[in-house]
């Protein structure tokens, strides 16, 4: 059959995503990479912490979604041949979510049962399955749980092509992704852009996580003799693939939470494997461009089967292997000016000798080598990277709208004479919302706000900062919602002093709670308890039916150590506020932390406290057992299975 790409809705099992928070994303959330150290040869060149942020600001949170599973339709974009199906989600970021091998009717990728939020990216909310595209930030993309814009084209022979592409407000770029099938290809053909249209050197980050199935008796091929990985006292270089007596790359052996990522040799192809006892299974391989390849497993222990298993409903346990822009993912990578990098990646099965999977791991990969060369000779990336050049700047007709960045740039750039961003890419027009920035940019009126509604966006954009800070000082002097959004640029760019004077004339000038919000931030940044409670408890009296605010505000008060505040304020929570999972186990800490560890030992040990949004590497709730037993026992207590989740 010639290629096919068809749309349509399927019905998944879905939890509730939830409103975005009302508040910015200003305290720094738990990052396992953001405190690192490196222990390293001169000549690794990792770019350890370059790039690094600790929020997501200026994109928001999700934090208030919940578990509870319904059936809901989402569109889905499925390219199919004679020998495969790819199934992806426009939706959910562009995720692949599924790659059936027609001749064995086998899913060559982990493919979830459920869409169920969990807390494990950058903006919070993210879930496991299929092929996730991860650009700019260190982690998850931040639209891992939004639609990308959608489109579709055809190459000169009728080919059809899904292309799928956003604008990332944070590092300023655009980014492209066209897949297809060819009539007689086992692989699918995934061409990636990136284009850098400033003026700046930007710091970039790029890795494609493939969830796959974790085979019994299964393994990784890589074509690597060390790795990078990260122990407790910081990374190191190892030798693989026997790491501790362990043979990493049968990854059922691996007992707990770990990441390798495999330093490929310049002049090795570029690919990873994952195959069954009979080896038979995934072979991912790539242009040049995506030098390294990483393994992720969850291990083989109580809290690593407590973790897959609460990601899931029955689909059973997945290992990630990647393929990345940069050595490791402790640093980004520095992307010039002016400059677009492309690539192709290719996704198909791969069967190997029945013994692959047991033997020793040299004789493993010299086979592995020998298969990628016969597909290198058949069809070679780098080739069909140069062939469609063409193709990635042909214009193509748009389905699905993502976000609104891509229009607000495009803009800016119109108001400051550039040129519009990629032309091949349709970021349609602007919302009502931003034309009033662009207006404000003409008149200098800045849009005044009712302290009631929700800010719209946040301001990062130094076009609209230069304004502000002229028009502050004369029409926009009374201006409540112009100081704030001063306030927490400066804020996000740590000048102190500078924001506090924003923030305070923002609710001199009007009481509001957004700038209650980030003032409480600020002195929680300067050790400042007492004013920083004082400032949320202000701003939540505004803000009594929002639950994000509730959350922001709990969370706030933990920080700050206002136990006392939080059991007064919960016992005024309607009861569908007072539930909430996280609200709850907020509510436990601070009567733990107010004498009354037999209430929350009782509790804990009586019932078993789910949090909808655990975060990964998140101990608080053994911790929470833990610090209860000793109080009440005065000895240490074992951790119940049910509160185990130190994976790490």
């Amino acid at each position: 059959m010639k290629p096919i790409l068809t749309f349509q809705a399927e019905t998944f099992s879905v939890s509730d995503l939830g409103p975005l928070t009302s508040t910015p994303d200003l305290i720094p959330g738990l990052n396992v990479q953001n405190k690192t150290n490196f222990y390293l040869e001169e000549d690794d060149e990792i770019f350890e912490g370059y790039g690094k942020l600790l929020t997501s600001f200026p994109y928001r949170q999700y934090t208030c979604y919940n578990r509870s599973l319904h059936k809901k339709e989402i569109q889905t974009s499925v390219l199919e041949n004679d020998f495969l199906k790819a199934t992806f989600l426009p939706e959910f970021g562009g995720r692949l979510w599924a790659l059936i091998d027609k001749t064995t009717n086998e899913n060559l990728l982990y493919t979830n049962d459920v869409i169920r939020p969990s807390n494990l990216a950058i903006r919070n909310a993210w879930f496991s399955g299929g092929v996730e595209w991860n650009i700019s930030m260190i982690g998850h993309t931040p639209f891992t749980m939004e639609p990308l814009f959608t489109s579709t084209l055809e190459m000169e022979n009728g080919t059809p092509v899904l292309r799928m592409y956003e604008y990332e407000r944070v590092r300023k770029v655009t980014y492209q992704m066209d897949f297809w099938l060819e009539e007689n290809s086992r692989f699918l053909n995934c061409r990636m852009r990136i284009f850098n249209q400033t003026d700046q050197v930007v710091p970039m980050y790029w890795w494609s996580n493939m969830a796959v199935p974790e085979y019994e008796n299964g393994r990784i091929i890589v074509p690597a003799k060390d790795a990078y990985t990260n122990r407790e006292d910081g990374v190191y270089k190892v030798s693989i693939p026997v790491v501790n007596g362990i043979d990493i790359t049968k990854y059922k052996q691996i007992p707990d939470q770990v990441d390798y990522f495999f330093n490929i040799p310049k002049e090795s192809p570029k690919y990873i494997a994952n195959i069954n006892k009979n080896g038979y299974g995934l072979l991912q391989l790539s242009t040049s461009r995506l030098i390294s390849r990483k393994l992720f497993s969850w291990g083989k222990n109580e809290a690593s089967d407590n973790w897959q298993d609460f990601l899931t409903e029955n689909a059973g346990h997945y290992v990630e292997i990647q393929a990345g822009l940069g050595k490791t993912q402790y640093g980004c990578i520095p992307m010039a000016p002016h400059t677009a990098w492309e690539w192709i990646e290719l996704y198909g099965p791969v069967r190997t000798s029945s013994n692959a999977a047991s033997v020793d791991y040299e004789t493993a990969l010299q086979e592995m080598n020998q298969i990628v060369e016969k597909h290198l000779q058949e069809l070679d990336p780098e080739d069909l990277l140069a062939s469609s050049k063409e193709l990635a700047k042909k214009p193509a007709k748009l389905l699905y709208s993502g976000s609104g960045y891509g229009a607000l740039e495009n803009a800016l750039r119109s108001h400051k004479g550039e040129p519009a961003l990629s032309n091949q890419l349709d970021f349609g027009t602007l919302s009502s919302a931003y034309k009033e920035w662009v207006t404000f940019l003409d008149t200098g009126i800045f849009p005044q706000k009712s302290p009631e509604e929700i800010p719209y966006d946040f301001i990062t954009d130094e076009i609209f900062i230069e304004k502000l800070k002229t028009t502050i000082q004369t029409i926009n002097h009374e201006n409540w919602y112009a100081f704030y959004q001063l306030g927490l640029y400066y804020l996000t760019k740590d000048k102190i002093e500078l924001a506090a004077e924003y923030l305070i004339t923002s609710t001199t000038l009007e009481p509001n709670p957004w700038a209650y919000h980030g003032l409480s931030a600020l002195y929680l940044k300067n050790r400042k308890n007492n004013s920083a409670m004082e400032c949320i408890l202000k701003g939540y009296s505004m803000r009594k039916e929002d639950l994000t605010y509730l959350k922001e505000t709990l969370k706030i008060l933990l920080l700050a150590e206002g136990y006392e505040e939080i059991k007064t304020i919960y016992k005024t929570l309607p009861e569908n506020f007072a539930k909430e999972s996280r609200v709850f186990f907020d509510y436990l800490i601070a009567l733990a932390r107010t004498g009354q560890e037999k209430e929350v030992l009782r509790y804990l040990d009586d019932h078993h406290l789910v949090l909808d949004d655990l975060r990964e590497c998140e101990t608080s709730l053994g911790l929470l057992w833990e610090e209860v037993y000793e109080k009440v026992y005065e000895e240490k207590g074992v951790l119940p299975r049910k509160y185990n989740y130190r994976s790490l």
